[in-house]
């Protein structure tokens, strides 16, 4: 008896290794096809559409509406939270990309994306200051320009 104990016991496990396995793999393969499928559903969500110049421009001139909102503008909040995930999503789709970060353009939207987020995350209370305000403007009208040309 005692040597069946031990042998039922493992006969058992695997049983139930078994069972769970198989009854396990369909709920774990339907789950993925749903994790999968909705984030491909979700591709377009944060505004850009992928062509490069398209979204410089189309991001130049948020950017370029946004800094020109008074500070006592009743959107101003929202469109500055707005702008915030913009930049977020413009440079996590375009800073990976070899064929784009080598660009003259990318590098002079960086620097002025990168001024504008360290003012947001630092002063977030305080008005943009005249002078970054002006080397913004100079900064996105650069980049826009230049991205049409091809540089």
């Amino acid at each position: 008896m005692a040597a069946l104990l031990p042998r039922i016991s493992r006969w058992a496990r695997r049983l139930m290794d078994a069972l769970t396995a198989t009854a396990l793999r369909p709920m774990l393969a339907l789950g993925l096809c749903l994790c999968l499928s909705l984030t491909a559903c979700s591709g377009a969500a944060d505004g850009l559409t992928g062509n490069y110049v398209d979204d410089t421009v189309s991001v130049a001139q948020t950017l370029l509406t946004t800094i020109a909102l008074p500070q006592d503008d009743p959107g101003h909040d929202q469109a500055e939270a707005d702008v915030r995930r913009l930049i977020n999503d413009y440079m996590a789709r375009y800073r990976p990309r070899r064929d784009v970060n080598g660009l003259g353009s990318f590098t002079t939207m960086q620097t002025a994306l990168n001024s504008l987020a360290g003012h947001y995350a630092n002063y977030a209370n305080r008005p943009l200051p005249d002078a970054l305000r002006s080397r913004l403007e100079k900064e996105l009208q650069r980049a826009s320009t230049s991205v049409v040309r091809g540089a």
